[in-house]
């Protein structure tokens, strides 16, 4: 009986064919799903190398385009490599109207647009005097005086004395009275010139040329009018941005070592010492142009214990691949990039001076801080002007000549920890003149 109702609760043999073929069924569903999952991330992998491949090599041997220095203006940086930065200036009399900097992308492209150098307007802070009409040149302005006025901004007096003679009329006769006659020079030099007298009618007119006055109660000689002490502080400014020197009848203007004086014969315009060769720098020297002179820099590779570093451009070192088991060299600067500026004494401030970006952020978090003591934050401070970048700013005028350093640290965290850092060092060469 026991074995009649065992045989009777085993399955027949259809049902158990039905239930393998179950089996094979959803064995072959998961193959498939397996296989397709499978080929799936073959070509994401694939996708991924190419990618990287790509970013590599554009990152390797691509730049952005050459950019050409406005007229009438210079530019600062010759590297175009991706996240380097670009400045721009204008000569003197000239304002910068587009963008002060620019950083290559890493879409090969610069940021911002590129800068013009407009001619500055000078006769918008009215120099001519005395009524003077002020005409508007290239660099330059001009003036058309009014009547009784002369010199570069109309400032020289051309007097005109009428001086009262006594018992002219008993020397004159009617035939020569209505007749004009020039009477006789006192002194004269450089300085001094004789008057221009006429007797008209028993009345003696004397005048002087252009530059010169009567003297005192003498009518008969001219002095020659010191401009330069006349005028030192007029109303249109000083006749000259450095130093005026009173010359016969008139003045002009001098600049220092390292300037030439303008066309408008007022102003002084930096000599490029850089770009006209005019200067002592070696071949493994930089020549960087300051105003009045230029500096000639050398940039060498920081020496740093269990971290070594390359050259990878005229102003930037980055770190070799550090070994998996050294600590001490992954938290080493990753980078260090040299940048020089040359600015004039008394730079009003505060103003951004350095823009330091991420391009290619790797964590969540950028912090960006000013390295140094006491004496580098008495000038300088660092704030974030948005997420990626990071601006050094001057925070006080600086009385030139001086020559002052920052470093601005850029760190990069992954929930507070340290990715990586980069040092941007910061040499400012200050003139002792402000122009």
């Amino acid at each position: 009986m026991l074995l009649l109702h065992w045989l009777c609760d085993c399955p027949g043999r259809q049902e158990i064919q039905g239930s393998l073929k179950q089996v094979q069924k959803l064995l072959s569903s998961h193959e498939a799903s397996y296989m397709q999952s499978l080929r799936n991330l073959k070509k994401k992998i694939n996708l991924l190398l190419s990618s990287a491949a790509r970013q590599n090599t554009k990152a390797i041997n691509s730049t952005c385009p050459k950019l050409e220095s406005p007229i009438n203006g210079r530019k600062l940086g010759k590297s175009h490599s991706i996240g380097h930065e670009v400045h721009f200036l204008c000569d003197p009399g000239y304002e910068l109207v587009g963008s002060e900097s620019r950083v290559c992308q890493e879409s090969l492209t610069w940021s911002g647009q590129q800068p013009t150098c407009r001619d500055i307007n000078e006769c918008a802070s009215s120099p001519c005097l005395n009524g003077g009409t002020c005409v508007d040149e290239v660099n330059q302005f001009s003036c058309v005086c009014a009547k009784g006025w002369a010199g570069v901004t109309c400032q020289s007096p051309v007097p005109t004395f009428f001086v009262t003679m006594t018992n002219t009329s008993a020397a004159t006769s009617p035939s020569t009275a209505a007749a004009a006659s020039t009477l006789p020079a006192a002194t004269t030099g450089p300085y001094v010139r004789p008057s221009r007298c006429t007797i008209v009618q028993g009345t003696t007119h004397c005048t002087c040329e252009p530059g010169y006055t009567i003297s005192g109660r003498d009518s008969y000689t001219c002095t020659d009018i010191d401009e330069c002490e006349l005028f030192h502080n007029g109303q249109a400014g000083r006749l000259c941005l450095h130093a005026c020197v009173n010359t016969p009848g008139g003045y002009r203007c001098s600049c220092p070592a390292g300037y030439n004086v303008t066309r408008d014969g007022r102003s002084c315009k930096d000599i490029d010492e850089c770009a006209t060769r005019i200067n002592n720098c070696t071949k493994d020297q930089m020549c960087i142009n300051t105003y009045g002179g230029f500096q000639c820099v050398r940039v060498d590779c920081p020496k740093i214990p269990n971290a070594t570093y390359v050259k990878t451009s005229p102003m930037r070192c980055e770190r070799n691949p550090c070994p998996v088991d050294n600590k001490a060299c992954s938290h080493a600067p990753n980078s260090f990039s040299y940048h020089y500026l040359a600015v004039v004494s008394n730079l009003s401030a505060p103003r951004v001076m350095f823009r330091v970006s991420a391009l290619r952020p790797i964590g969540d978090t950028l912090r960006f801080s000013l390295l140094g003591g006491r004496p580098v934050r008495r000038h300088f401070t660092v704030q974030r002007s948005d997420r990626l970048t990071g601006e050094l700013m001057l925070a006080s005028p600086v009385q030139g000549p001086a020559t002052l350093e920052a470093e601005v640290e850029m760190s990069e965290l992954e929930r507070r920890v340290q990715l990586g850092k980069y040092i941007t060092k910061v040499t400012m060469f200050v003139s002792q003149y402000e122009f």
